[in-house]
């Protein structure tokens, strides 16, 4: 499952809802109700009802949370304990009075007034609250206030008009007009249209210290800057959409197949979203494939919307119904939302059958590299060689075989350099590819069908010489080139070298630098083993029947070779026996071993 904020709902065998949730990452939350551990029973119960789970992806936790409420209103699913207790979410009231009050409240009756929401995170709504609490000071009292009470002087102020938070219209300090006015910009705020409020107090805010009211402007300034700093856009809620079908369709070439997407908003919400595989019989296109699903799905759901929104034209209508490509707003954002659930929607059926066929994800992955480099055959064997010395000093190379983007470690050779003298990699490629290749043609040996080269330009055209020029194989050569700080940031092919467009994070970019930095492993590893060796050795190895045995008690005896060479015959004849002692002297006092 994504790791993205979203609603999911567990199915029981009936095919029916069981419960609703919402999660900040789906996969973890998801994943939580089958972990061992889980010790609450209804979760048990829960759990051993589920035989199929699906799931909405929304871009914030609030999109997912007010989803979540849509869903349990729709289906009503027995494990939903706020249902069962027949709670509801709050939402915000602006009642009808002359003085018009906001609160909120979990009873709706439009009689009162007009409500906002409902607020399934609470957090959130209180912060609106507090928003329009700061910018409008509407009054917190509960006293029925008239326009006759105010005119015959019947209230008195009260502690919120004294700290600031109310500019008291019961007393006359603020108009009426003023009040509703302010009343009308909190509307605005809980309809999430914030954008004509803040046009409105940055002009007020210049105006006013264009004249030199320095103190006003400051306090208009504080009120644009809370509205700049409050979002109350929501993909899942908006107010100015309602009754509206939402259609995509993401395309699967490799499967010819296609998953139309399908969400439906009523009063402002999203209530339903499923996403649908279309398999192609004749290579239909998308429009004839949309042509044949918007009905399908309409009907299935008994959709009356009037308004069907799509992502391209549509040369033919639905009887009551219009078509509506949107360019930007609250419509382009469910339209995106959309898209974005049939591509989750397609990569979850990838991964799932890629893990009951492993062979199907790299049949995929070399396809790609294939169509990436425009090659003959399917890259299913790739070599990779990797040069390793100091400053020339115990020069070794390696070269790893992966064959069906698998390492085949039974196929990896390992090559001390022979015929270069000094840090020279160029010539170094070049010595053992052509021993590799020469020898492959005398055994007979399958040729790989890619070779990628740890390094830029320069390693291509030295292992092209060869392997062209040379031995004249024709096998593709591919190079990974590093950034500034040795990064592998570029994939490079063909001569000239050019380089291919390929994502530093996809999948395949990952399989490739996967393969250089094992050569890179395994050509150190050999490096490092052949130096150890080297280090360790000492003239005493050289010596015919010398074994390990009698080169450790000499050297416990005499602590170092040069002074196993200047000891006497006697002294040796003492530690060793007479006839490795003569021996020992011999190869030790040969001039060679001395020099």
């Amino acid at each position: 499952m994504p790791e993205q904020p979203g609603s999911y709902q567990f199915w029981d065998a009936q095919g029916v809802i069981i419960y609703v949730g919402k999660a900040k990452n789906l996969k973890r939350r998801v994943s939580s109700y089958f972990h061992k551990e889980v010790d609450r029973f209804k979760t048990k119960v829960l759990v051993s009802k589920i035989e199929n789970i699906t799931y909405t992806v929304v871009k914030t936790e609030e999109d997912a949370l007010l989803l979540e409420n849509s869903l349990i209103k729709k289906y009503n699913p027995r494990y939903n304990v706020l249902l069962k207790d027949g709670k509801t979410y709050p939402s915000i009231c602006v009642t009808n009075e002359y003085l018009p009050r906001i609160f909120k409240t979990r009873t709706i009756n439009k009689k009162w007034g007009t409500y906002f929401g409902p607020y399934s995170n609470v957090a959130s709504m209180y912060a609106i609250l507090e928003l329009i609490a700061k910018l409008c000071k509407p009054r917190s009292c509960r006293m029925p206030i008239t326009e006759e009470g105010i005119s015959n002087g019947r209230y008195k102020a009260c502690l919120e008009y004294h700290i600031h938070n109310c500019k008291g219209p019961c007393i006359g300090k603020q108009s009426c007009n003023e009040y509703q006015e302010s009343i009308r910009q909190a509307k605005e705020i809980l309809k999430g249209n914030t954008r004509e409020i803040s046009d409105f107090l940055y002009a007020e805010m210049q105006r006013r210290a264009a004249n030199l009211e320095f103190e006003e402007a400051e306090a208009l300034k504080q009120r644009y800057l809370l509205i700049k700093n409050y979002c109350a856009k929501s993909e899942v809620v908006s107010h100015t959409i309602t009754n509206v079908d939402v259609f995509t369709i993401v395309n699967d070439s490799d499967r010819k197949v296609a998953f139309v997407n399908y969400m439906h908003v009523t009063n402002g919400s999203i209530n339903q979203a499923f996403t649908y595989e279309y398999k192609r019989k004749l290579d239909e296109s998308d429009e004839e494939l949309l042509q044949l699903a918007i009905p399908e799905i309409r009907t299935r759901f008994a959709s009356t919307a009037k308004e069907v929104i799509v992502p391209f034209e549509m040369e033919w209508d639905i009887p009551g119904a219009a078509f509506f490509i949107p360019q930007k707003g609250d419509k382009k954002h469910l339209l995106d939302l959309s898209e974005m659930n049939g591509k989750q929607y397609k990569f979850d059926r990838l991964k799932r059958a890629e893990k009951l066929n492993p062979e199907q994800k790299q049949t995929r992955l070399m396809k790609e590299l294939q169509q990436a480099l425009q090659l003959e055959k399917l890259p299913y064997q790739i070599e990779c060689f990797d040069n390793s010395n100091i400053s020339g000093t115990d020069a070794v190379a390696g070269c790893v075989v992966f064959k069906a983007l698998k390492p085949s470690k039974k196929d990896y050779r390992k090559y001390n350099i022979k015929t270069v003298t000094g840090p020279d990699d160029y010539a170094s490629m070049q010595e053992v590819v052509r021993r590799r290749y020469s020898r492959m043609m005398e055994e007979g040996t399958p040729l790989p069908d890619l070779i990628i080269t740890d390094g830029g330009k320069g390693q291509m055209e030295v292992v092209r010489q060869v392997v062209e020029d040379e031995l004249h194989l024709n096998i593709p050569i591919a190079g990974l080139a590093k950034d500034d700080r040795h990064r592998t940031n570029e994939l490079l092919f063909g001569f000239p070298p050019v380089v291919i467009g390929m994502k530093t994070n996809s999948e395949l970019f990952h399989i490739l630098t996967r393969i250089q930095d094992e050569v890179h492993r395994y050509a150190i590893t050999f490096h490092r083993d052949k130096r150890s060796k080297r280090a360790l050795h000492s003239a005493l190895d050289d010596i015919k029947g010398i074994g390990p045995k009698t080169a450790e008690a000499l050297l416990r005896r005499f602590k170092s070779v040069k002074r196993i060479r200047e000891a006497s015959l006697q002294e040796l004849e003492e530690c060793v026996g007479t006839a490795k002692a003569k021996a020992i002297k011999e190869a030790l006092n040969t001039p060679q071993e001395r020099a």
